[in-house]
């Protein structure tokens, strides 16, 4: 079957030893039944991905070799260190298309991004005259965010309706965005609906009303190439546990210009030039919104897991993903009694999220993990918008560089022996 792929996906496989893990029942009487030992079959991906020994092997490196604190030794070993982190700020700024370090802000996550500009720029130019447009597929890291920015600020907290086929309506966006606009932000690949959203449209709207767009990332940039001029962002926020990177390590990228601009979220060491009794300046850019000792390791490692991919080729890697989304989407629909959610299989980031007609989500995903296969269930941090689909939870089967057409064949037997057993 490897010949269907982009790349060799066994060997890719080979690099992470927790799929070859056995999950479930009691691993010292391994059995054939659905409820003893399974080999594991990952696919809650777009929760967290897994980390290859390359990455794991860089962390190590970091606290066997270098470890020291960032910017505050002349000492050889925090030299090194400083230098370290400093490449892995020109590593991510080079994967997205920034002109710099100076517009790449390490954060622990993509919500931490977002509070950032919410908070160091929306406190400060939101006012009861303003609005904020979002959409109803908004992840709650940006939804709640803008919501309670806009309770404190007086702003207008607007959202562009997703239309029955998991898509924007496009009208009502420009509806929407109008002369009162401050800041257009959008998911770029929902993680409920898998739909990929034409930001460089909604991002043309917004700037004609002089307001600037924030693109949430989180599942695009580990997917698929992402460019930020491309897509005419302001602002982009990523996160590294989701692109083969450890947890506690994202990105906020933001033009120069507007980050210049912005006063300082977090205060403390490391982001000051000089201090005195009365008052303080800050550091350059974009040490200025990095107070404290950072990640340093996580940091590093980031860059570790941005060059695996980089090795890849983020082509390659969107086209695995689109295969086995598309694959998912038709053996799933020919179950019958499924509702997916979204767009259609070839119009999908590599996500499935979907309802087995009188199965609960979570007694669902209880029994896929029966037969060894990891996916998410719940409501995937986008509460609003399945009040909006009627439905509490949803199964979501999220895909990457590892998977295969024989675990989407493994979940799509274990889902149909589940529709069985509640018939």
């Amino acid at each position: 079957m490897q010949e269907q792929y982009p790349f060799d996906v066994d060997a890719i496989r080979a690099d992470f030893p927790i799929l070859d893990r056995k999950v479930g029942g009691d691993v010292t009487t391994p059995g054939e039944g659905p409820n003893d030992t399974q080999d594991l079959v990952y696919l809650d991906n777009a929760a967290t991905s897994q980390t290859p020994d390359q990455v794991v092997d860089t962390i190590a490196d970091y606290y066997r070799s270098y470890n020291s604190n960032v910017h505050r030794g002349i000492h050889q070993v925090s030299q090194e260190a400083s230098v370290a982190y400093e490449e892995a700020h020109d590593c991510v700024a080079e994967f997205i298309g920034a002109e710099g370090r100076e517009e790449i802000v390490f954060t622990k996550n993509t919500t931490e991004a977002e509070n950032l500009v919410a908070y160091a720029w929306g406190l400060n130019e939101l006012g009861p005259e303003d609005s904020v447009v979002l959409t109803e597929m908004e992840h709650h890291s940006s939804l709640v965010t803008w919501q309670q920015i806009g309770k404190r600020t007086g702003a207008d907290v607007r959202y562009i309706e997703v239309q029955e086929d998991g898509t924007l309506d496009m009208d009502h966006a420009a509806e929407v965005i109008d002369e009162t606009t401050e800041m257009v932000s959008v998911v770029h690949v929902s993680n409920a609906l898998g739909t990929i959203n034409p930001v460089r449209e909604l991002a043309d709207m917004a700037h004609e009303e002089d307001a600037y767009v924030f693109v949430d990332g989180a599942q695009s940039v580990p997917t698929r190439p992402v460019d930020v001029d491309d897509l005419g962002a302001d602002f982009l926020a990523f996160s590294g546990h989701k692109m083969c990177g450890p947890t506690g390590i994202g990105a906020l990228y933001g033009r120069e210009e507007i980050l210049d601009a912005m006063e300082p979220y977090l205060y403390g060491g490391e982001m000051i030039r000089r201090v005195t009794y009365e008052d303080s300046t800050w550091e350059d850019l974009p040490w200025k919104f990095e107070a404290g000792t950072p990640s340093i390791a996580q940091g590093v490692a980031f860059a570790e897991a941005i060059d695996y991919l980089d090795d890849i080729g983020m082509e390659n890697v969107r086209a695995h993903e689109d295969l086995l989304a598309e694959y998912a989407y038709e053996q799933l629909s020919d179950l019958g009694g499924i509702e997916i959610y979204g767009p259609s299989g070839d119009e999908r980031g590599g996500l499935v999220a979907f309802n087995v007609e009188g199965v609960h989500a979570h007694d669902l995903s209880s029994i896929l993990n029966d037969y060894g296969i990891a996916i998410r269930a719940g409501d995937h941090c986008t509460q609003p918008l399945h009040d909006k689909l009627g439905a509490a939870a949803s199964a979501r089967a999220s895909f990457y560089i590892y998977n295969t057409v024989e675990e989407v064949d493994a979940l799509v037997d274990a889902v149909a022996e589940a529709k069985e057993l509640f018939a």
